[in-house]
């Protein structure tokens, strides 16, 4: 049997594994998912090795540790700099970015974006963002320190921190800190966050499963909200079809959503 895991810390909150296992079990494939907390994102590379992981997911906060310790990084996450994904092969650690097809593929439901507001500087705020300026859309990443901001502004991405942040209009504002996650606070000023509730539609949560704060003033300000759970499960699938290197149809895809509700 096969083991594939998810590192992160904390872990305990996450439905990855319900929804691989569900994966899993719909192509009878033998293997398990399971969690692991990790604290030290440095000794990623070894804990993964010496587990004898086929596969894994990363969650926050090892993900630009994951990326710095594989052997091998390849597509998009080479220029993001952070990977959620590594394989196995033969010894040597390769890895991937899911997160970044994940999401454009969840905002689909919203319709055309032309703007968005990017609160967060972190791994998934860099996905996101190359993501959307490799689909043409315009995108301004907000984070509440400078100095996390260089990789942005090396990547021609317009930054800014909470000093000196000037609103505009964007369609979509999209959470990517894990506020709301483990408490109740917002990710940035409640105050700026509603001047740009005022002109925006959409707002998107990275945290899935509950209406977080960032979301409950989205809904408030008469925005179309959705949180995470469809980009947790199409950047799931995408792993899935690493982790088993096929193709997966829709029942599958179901499945795993399923799996997911469980």
């Amino acid at each position: 049997m096969e083991k594939f895991v998810i590192f992160g810390n904390p872990v305990a909150h996450s439905k990855s594994p319900q929804m691989q296992n569900a994966g899993f079990d719909n192509l009878k494939y033998d293997a398990v998912y399971e969690k692991h907390q990790l604290i030290d994102g440095n000794s990623i590379k070894t804990t993964f090795l010496k587990n004898k992981y086929q596969g894994a997911n990363i969650t926050v906060p090892h993900k630009e540790h994951a990326f710095a310790n594989a052997d091998e990084v390849r597509g998009l996450a080479k220029k993001i700099q952070a990977v959620n994904t590594y394989i196995n092969e033969n010894g040597k650690v390769i890895a991937y970015n899911t997160d970044a097809p994940g999401f454009l593929k969840a905002i689909e439901s919203f319709g055309k974006v032309k703007s968005v507001l990017l609160l967060g500087a972190g791994g998934t705020a860099k996905a996101i963002a190359l993501a959307l300026q490799e689909s043409g859309i315009d995108v301004t990443v907000l984070n509440r320190s400078e100095s996390k901001l260089e990789f942005f502004k090396n990547e021609n991405i317009t930054s800014y921190s909470w000093e000196n942040f000037v609103a505009k209009e964007f369609d979509l504002v999209v959470n990517s800190t894990s506020a709301g996650l483990k408490d109740d606070y917002l990710p940035c000023d409640k105050e700026l966050l509603e001047k740009v509730f005022k002109t925006a539609k959409f707002a998107f949560d990275c945290v899935y499963g509950k209406i977080t704060p960032f979301l409950a003033l989205a809904v408030h300000n008469g925005l179309e909200i959705k949180d995470g759970e469809d980009m947790l499960l199409y950047q799931g699938v995408l792993a899935f079809e690493y982790f088993t290197k096929q193709k997966v149809d829709e029942n599958v895809v179901e499945a795993m959503r399923n799996g997911l509700k469980a």
